[in-house]
């Protein structure tokens, strides 16, 4: 079943990882995407995907942090199809760093991409949902989010904000009957956390192999997340099977936070 034929989703940081993800997910159920990432060749290589699956997509060069290029970003995909159905704040960065050495430009540059760039393009595309009185918003927070470890003081933060975030503009979109959730992923198999375990691995005496390992046997369930799987959740919040769902904050996460 085709749960998003002809509608259009907007994907922050789309060009690996849980975005990409998504917009496969998405594209299958026959949406049309528009990708945004400021990793060009990367972006316009999911958006090439997309098409394949018979949907219409677009790459568009588009940094978080900057809200001149968001407002010309959303203008352009207006242009082109005259709506937007649902967003996917997916955009972020994972540095994990001890507390004192974490320089201040470090900590900002987290918060700005992973919270600032979530804040901005909800702000930007909020007003379009509400205004069709439909639609949906989801914010990728983690479990981060709801739980912290050493070394992750910039990212636990800026993640916490995300749901923070996500429940005010619940709050706003609610009377328009339009909907916003956080997601919350546990570690995923992503480009993103390998790196993450090469560096933080490191720093224990491990390989990042040998890291992800044993983040995996932490887990209930002894293993990491794929990609799709987070984006399964995500396409849930998207569809008509939700509409009654808002403001909440969905760990996906093998249980490790209940753990």
């Amino acid at each position: 079943m085709k749960r998003f034929v002809d509608q259009v989703v907007v994907i922050t940081g789309a060009a690996n990882g849980i975005g990409k993800a998504c917009a496969q997910r998405f594209a299958q159920e026959g949406a049309n995407i528009a990708c945004l990432d400021i990793t060009t060749a990367d972006n316009e290589a999911t958006a090439a995907e997309c098409r394949s699956l018979g949907v219409e997509a677009l790459a568009l060069l588009c940094d978080v942090t900057d809200v001149d290029n968001i407002r010309l970003v959303i203008d352009a995909i207006l242009e082109k199809w005259r709506r937007i159905d649902t967003l996917v704040a997916s955009a972020g960065i994972y540095t994990g760093t001890p507390l004192a050495e974490v320089p201040l430009q470090q900590w900002q540059r987290t918060i700005d991409i992973n919270l600032t760039g979530a804040f901005l393009t909800n702000q930007a595309i909020a007003p379009i949902i509400m205004k069709q009185r439909r639609g949906s918003i989801i914010n990728l927070s983690s479990m981060a989010g709801k739980t912290s470890w050493p070394a992750s003081a910039e990212y636990s933060s800026s993640k916490s904000g995300v749901i923070g975030l996500t429940r005010s503009v619940a709050m706003e979109l609610a009377p328009y009957g339009a909907t916003a959730n956080a997601v919350c992923p546990g570690n995923t198999l992503t480009d993103m956390v390998r790196n993450v375990a090469a560096k933080v691995g490191a720093t224990d005496g491990m390989t990042g192999e040998e890291w992800l390992d044993m983040r995996a046997n932490d887990c209930p369930m002894k293993r990491l997340a794929e990609p799709w799987e987070i984006a399964g959740v995500i396409a849930f919040l998207a569809s008509e099977d939700s509409r009654y769902l808002t403001g909440q904050a969905i760990e996906v996460d093998g249980g490790m936070v209940m753990s």
